[in-house]
């Protein structure tokens, strides 16, 4: 019998660049201006799809940190004394100017992050706009968030994110911060500027006063200076576990108030009774989603032993419909990884899980000659003393390991230094309530994974960091209380 292909190949869908204008080169933001570094130094930012250099950016020393927190400090005497009803016009402003530049935004994304536009375009744009909504309601209603009847913001906040998802950290950052009445110095990831620069942008577009949000570019020693800078009030960083726990350090004996939200290795817990179809669509959103950049992904699938093989088949059926390449495709599922450095990470862990004698599995896959590539990756036979089952891989890489009973699977999800996130599949809402009652993650999600809403709080226990982002639980990092 003659082998039938496909009844529909997908065409290219791809995205349009031209609705970005990218410029040559960017400077610092710096009291409500584009500035030049003090020293003149500047890096180029690509696109990890192609290797192509998008743009040339500013590179802060610590005299351009230094003259970004003094414009921070300068404006906040005024800005912290607005009636919150008039701080929330300004954030209105910037949601919807989000809005209605949020297809630019979207291709900006993509070409600076690797990330596929239908990922930027449908899931991340729309929660920075509503995180910039839902703020903004709070900003006339802080006396009645339970943190006391005229809680008073912090002063200056330094704010550090990654670059998994640059525009969204962005907004869970400022949007909280400036509702409370407080101003910020943000350090955008080195290999993802483009997005909070265009933010730049937009809060010039808004009107905004000069000095309220400020944005430094360049790598860890710009962070650095920030964070270490005496007149920063608050510090909130987004990023992985050993530079979280060095700015502890750093900030220790200080009154600087701090949130970490770090690293994770979340646990998938698939029970004999979940709807396979709809728990592996689920699995594949919980570690393929931004190519398994995400501190909160399910990279470790617990799967009752029961159901270990039919899961098994049925997720490599589905694994091997991804596609995988062009991020601008809007047919693209799996895009680039977003830096040479990160490939080299993910590839040095994925050959260790095998050389450990853990059994590898990918789809049939055609990788891109340019740009920084890996398909997407099951392992079985895994023991929890497997280097893919403890670390943080932060790729898309899936570990795979068994239970027989619900004690057993809790065990297993919480032998692990990290707890942000956590799955569980079962059609018993008991057994849901008893389960997540036992787990150690700030955020816990039942039959379903990698749902955000800027109403609910994520957050972390153990190395995963502390604080919490999102919701009224958001406000309270910033306020005096």
């Amino acid at each position: 019998m003659e082998k039938r292909t496909s009844a529909f190949e997908y065409a290219p869908a791809p995205e349009s660049r031209s609705v970005v204008d990218i410029a040559p080169s960017y400077g610092l933001f710096i009291d409500g201006e584009f500035t030049e570094a003090a020293d003149g130094k500047v890096f180029k930012t690509v696109s990890p799809a192609t290797e192509e250099v998008l743009s040339e950016v500013a590179e802060a020393g610590e005299a351009d940190v230094d003259r970004a927190v003094k414009a921070a400090r300068k404006a906040f005497e005024k800005w912290s004394a607005l009636p919150g009803s008039e701080r929330a016009k300004y954030l209105f402003r910037i949601a919807r100017i989000i809005q209605e530049r949020s297809r630019e935004l979207a291709v900006l994304e993509t070409l600076d992050n690797g990330k596929p536009i239908r990922e930027t375009r449908d899931a991340d744009l729309p929660l920075v706009a509503a995180h910039f909504f839902y703020y903004a309601g709070w900003a006339d209603k802080l006396g009645h968030a339970g943190f006391g009847a005229h809680p008073k913001p912090l002063g200056v906040a330094g704010q550090v994110i990654p670059w998994n998802f640059p525009l969204l950290m962005l907004a869970w950052k400022i949007a909280p911060a400036l509702a409370t009445g407080n101003t910020v110095v943000l350090k955008p990831a080195e290999t993802t500027p483009l997005s909070a620069l265009f933010f730049a942008d937009i809060c010039r577009q808004a009107g905004l006063p000069k000095g309220v949000v400020n944005i430094v570019t360049g790598d860890g020693r710009t962070g650095a200076a920030l964070i270490a800078h005496p007149d920063v009030n608050k510090v909130a960083f987004t990023g992985s576990t050993a530079v979280g726990k060095e700015i502890a350090r750093t900030v220790a004996g200080t009154r600087k108030k701090l949130t970490l939200e770090l690293g994770g290795k979340g646990a998938n817990i698939v029970f004999d009774d979940a709807p396979i179809d709809q728990a592996v669509e689920g699995i594949v959103n919980g570690i393929f989603f931004n190519q398994g950049q995400v501190c909160c992904a399910g990279s470790r699938l617990l799967v009752q032993e029961s159901i270990h093989d039919e899961l098994l088949d049925s997720l490599k059926r589905r694994l091997a419909t991804l596609r995988l390449g062009d991020p601008l495709d809007k047919n693209t599922d799996i895009g680039a990884i977003n830096s040479a450095e990160q490939l080299a990470r993910i590839t040095a862990l994925a050959d260790q899980g095998e050389a450990e004698g853990a059994e590898r599995w990918s789809p049939v896959c055609e990788l891109p000659e340019s740009g920084y590539w890996f398909a997407p990756t099951l392992f079985t036979g895994v023991t929890q003393a497997h280097t893919v089952a403890r670390d943080e891989i932060f790729g898309p890489v899936l570990s795979v390991l068994t239970f027989r009973t619900p004690d057993e699977a809790v065990a297993k999800a919480n032998n692990t230094p990290y707890g942000l996130s956590a799955g569980i599949w079962t059609e018993k809402g008991s057994r849901i309530l008893a389960v997540a009652n036992k787990l150690r993650a700030g955020v816990i999600w039942s039959n379903t994974f990698n749902k955000f809403d800027p109403t609910s709080p994520f957050g972390g226990y153990k190395e995963s960091g502390f604080g919490r982002e999102g919701g009224r639980h958001g406000l309270e990092a910033y306020l005096d209380v």
